[in-house]
């Protein structure tokens, strides 16, 4: 048999991860076993299936390297299709025309009769599964205004498509019944059903918006690389058993088998996935990460392309091991402005100590009197300046940090006073005495 599955969203302008978790899976299936990936667009509802909803399907799956094999299938085209199967079932006595309750007023729909019998299906990954006849009730799958509902339009999509196997996400496992006995109805081949667990949030509840970013262009814009979403999504909920946590794609192909993926609910970790992006942006070649950041600067932090080309490209360089989205590089602008603001809080804590006022007077003279301006150099700067001043080793590191940056978190301080330069440093270092100064006089 020659694996066929399928993706088949339905746009409503943004894609849920759990959503594009399941394309993942049915990507790294058909990819594993040699067979096609299909793209379905279920456009039905002409309301929320705008252009721009639908091309922001495409645009979450081209970022993400999900290519398909053919050419979409636009459910809102098969209509006639969808129209032929219920006349089929109409006439075979599968399917009824009635009103739904007891108001004759609702309008007719059609109804598809259930078999009246137990019913079960083998799940690739929950194994069997089994429901009474008394809890299958015959339900709707036309409209009063003619148009098909999504149980009969699905399935006929998936016979027409010929597809092999389901893979879907288990809050569709109720349906699953319902199209197990449509396909048996319409005399088709029942494809092999595979349900995904749920992803959660920690407490064990559906993973929303209110957790974090849920949406595919939430992460993007975000800063997170598409492979380090590609590579977090795979896990979750499936595990190659080697312990992998960072894997090619490559990779994944090769391992990935329905047998493996858990049954269980699979918790989103935002952490783990910033981590993991991390590792991602780290690894890369300097040159590539300085295109992917100026690349995602471009349209999202203004100020770069105003930036002097030559010191952000340093600046990369420092602060690549410890970027973690792309979209920290708007933190990089104190390197660029005269008058980075400042944390005031980060002020109030560590500018306004004892002592610290004549300790930064010490090392904005240490550094005039630097011949050539090098980290060690800066170092043991800041070292003398603690030892006339009788602080302890390092004390000097987080205020000197906060006067010349304006935050308490970056690279190592010396690092950055030598991209400064001393000039800058020392303007910077004059600012942050001369308001320790006026705040002392006001007190």
């Amino acid at each position: 048999m020659s694996v066929r599955v399928r993706f088949a969203p339905s746009p409503t302008g943004q894609v849920h991860i759990g959503n594009i978790r399941a394309a993942i899976f049915n990507w790294l299936f058909a990819r594993h076993a040699g067979g096609k990936f299909l793209l379905r667009i279920e456009d039905t509802d002409r309301e929320r299936s705008t252009p721009e909803a639908v091309q922001a399907v495409l645009d979450a799956m081209t970022w993400l390297g999900l290519d398909w094999d053919e050419q979409p299938v636009y459910q809102s085209t098969q209509l006639p299709q969808h129209q032929a199967a219920v006349e089929r079932l109409l006439q075979t006595g599968r399917a009824y025309r009635g009103c739904k309750g007891d108001d004759p007023s609702s309008g007719e729909v059609v109804f598809f009769r259930m078999p009246g019998t137990d019913m079960t299906f083998h799940d690739e990954i929950k194994g069997t599964l089994v429901k009474k006849a008394g809890d299958l009730k015959d339900f709707v799958i036309v409209r009063s205004d003619g148009s098909p509902v999504f149980h009969i339009a699905n399935v006929v999509d998936d016979i027409g498509m010929g597809i092999t196997h389901v893979i879907r996400g288990d809050d569709h496992i109720e349906n699953t019944y319902r199209h197990v006995a449509i396909f048996q109805a319409l005399d088709a081949t029942v494809p092999n059903y595979a349900h995904l667990p749920m992803i959660v949030n920690a407490q064990g509840k559906p993973y929303s918006k209110r957790d974090g970013a849920a949406f595919v262009g939430d992460f993007r814009e975000q800063g997170f690389l598409a492979e380090a979403l590609f590579n977090y999504l795979s896990l979750l909920g499936w595990s190659p058993g080697q312990d992998l946590e960072k894997m090619s794609r490559t990779e994944a192909v090769a391992l990935f088998t329905l047998e493996r993926v858990k049954s269980g609910p699979a918790q989103m970790d935002l952490r783990k996935l910033t981590h993991l992006n991390s590792l991602y942006l780290s690894e890369m070649p300097p040159s590539a990460f300085l295109q992917t950041v100026r690349a995602y600067a471009a349209t999202r932090v203004p100020w770069v392309a105003e930036a002097d080309a030559e010191l952000f490209d340093r600046v990369a360089g420092l602060l690549q091991s410890r970027t973690t989205l792309l979209a920290n590089v708007d933190a990089w602008r104190y390197f660029f402005e005269d008058q980075p603001a400042q944390d005031e809080d980060a002020v109030k804590k560590t500018l306004h100590k004892p002592g610290v006022r004549e300790s930064l007077i010490r090392v904005r003279d240490g550094l005039a009197a630097l011949p050539t301006l090098t980290a060690a150099a800066v170092e043991t700067v800041l070292r003398a300046a603690e030892t006339a001043g009788g602080l302890s080793a390092n004390k000097l590191n987080q205020p000197v940090r906060v006067a010349v940056t304006g935050v308490t978190i970056g690279a190592s301080i010396y690092d950055i006073i030598v991209l400064l330069g001393a000039s800058r440093t020392r303007t910077r270092l004059d600012r942050a005495i001369a308001k320790i100064a006026v705040t002392n006089q006001v007190v």
